[in-house]
């Protein structure tokens, strides 16, 4: 499965800026079934980007515009191909509990137990745990993983606009409404009370089709749990399902102050404005260089009878030489 993505963000200001700083996390990963193809990021006004990929793998773009404007567009176009996607079982054995031990976890994995900025433990967060029967886990670790997704899924309403994108867990909590930034940080840090590595996700959900609650045109955001067997698993509990063929991953983190799409600064008295777009849609797979070029002068290849004339011409070469010789003498 191919598909296109088109993300386009574009900051207004009320006044002149001198200066604009920025950070973009925008180009999907590729690993695993998914396979970035194609990528590309321009700016209006033009600037010149830089980039380096951060120690979890995300590429990050960078630049610094020093001309004076009033709005800025950013816009990102990539590629994506999404293999065969894993058969999930339906449960593991407890055993994988035990799994969890200094010979299958890494560094990398630690980081992800501990609380994040976003995704942290908090009294309003034991409360809807233990109201939820949620504070021990039943089962393998990937059935009890279903369970919470379920859980929050069905004690959350989905609203955009309750919650800020640096709003802590705690607001969510209390209003029992909120986005898919919200509920993957909150199963993120419950994930991490129990002793499983998990990991926030920022990417693209196609939607066409099918009943999510997540809106469509925005990015989107679920958690990755780390299972011994079986390796990083997405959860998506705004949704209820598990990170599939419709899920395009662009960067993962500890919580989202890791991966936002764009962060930066500028200089200058104004108000700013945020306007983003985000188009994502199946395409064809890219055309082949070797497809898509046409040969305008073939190759002249050498005839059966072409090392007999060179050595003809070798020859009258030689006889010509002896022939100045021996009228010299």
């Amino acid at each position: 499965m191919f598909y296109s993505i088109r993300h386009v963000t574009r900051f207004r200001y009320s006044g002149p800026v001198r200066e604009s700083v920025m950070e973009l996390r925008m180009q999907p990963r590729s690993e695993g079934p998914q396979t970035l193809r194609s990528f590309q990021i321009s700016t209006n006004p033009r600037a010149q980007l830089y980039a380096y990929t951060d120690h979890l793998g995300n590429a990050v773009y960078h630049f610094n515009l020093l001309r004076e404007h009033e709005e800025l567009r950013i816009e990102a176009q990539a590629t994506v191909e999404i293999g065969q996607m894993p058969a999930w079982p339906d449960a593991l054995d407890p055993l994988e509990w035990s799994r969890y031990n200094d010979f299958n976890l890494s560094d990398d994995h630690f980081d992800m137990l501990e609380d994040s900025w976003f995704a942290r433990m908090s009294p309003e967060l034991e409360s809807f745990m233990k109201i939820a029967d949620l504070q021990k886990p039943v089962g393998d670790p990937l059935s009890a993983l279903k369970a919470l997704q379920c859980g929050i899924y069905g004690s959350f309403e989905y609203e955009p606009g309750v919650t800020e994108v640096n709003s802590p867990i705690d607001v969510v909590l209390e209003r029992r409404r909120g986005v898919c930034q919200d509920f993957a940080h909150i199963m993120t840090a419950m994930a991490r009370r129990w002793g499983i590595p998990c990991r926030y996700v920022s990417g693209y959900l196609y939607h066409k089709g099918a009943r999510d609650r997540s809106a469509a045109n925005a990015t989107h955001a679920w958690a990755e749990a780390y299972l011994p067997s079986l390796g990083w698993v997405g959860f998506d509990p705004t949704n209820n399902i598990m990170a599939g063929e419709r899920h395009i991953r662009a960067a993962v983190g500890r919580d989202y102050a890791d991966v936002p799409p764009t962060r930066g600064t500028y200089k200058g008295d104004a108000n700013s404005e945020l306007s983003i777009a985000v188009l994502l849609e199946p395409t064809q797979a890219p055309v082949r260089h070797e497809d898509f070029l046409k040969v305008a002068r073939p190759m002249v290849r050498p005839t059966a009878s072409m090392p007999e004339r060179l050595y003809h011409q070798q020859q009258q070469q030689q006889q010509q030489q002896q022939q100045q010789q021996q009228q010299q003498q």
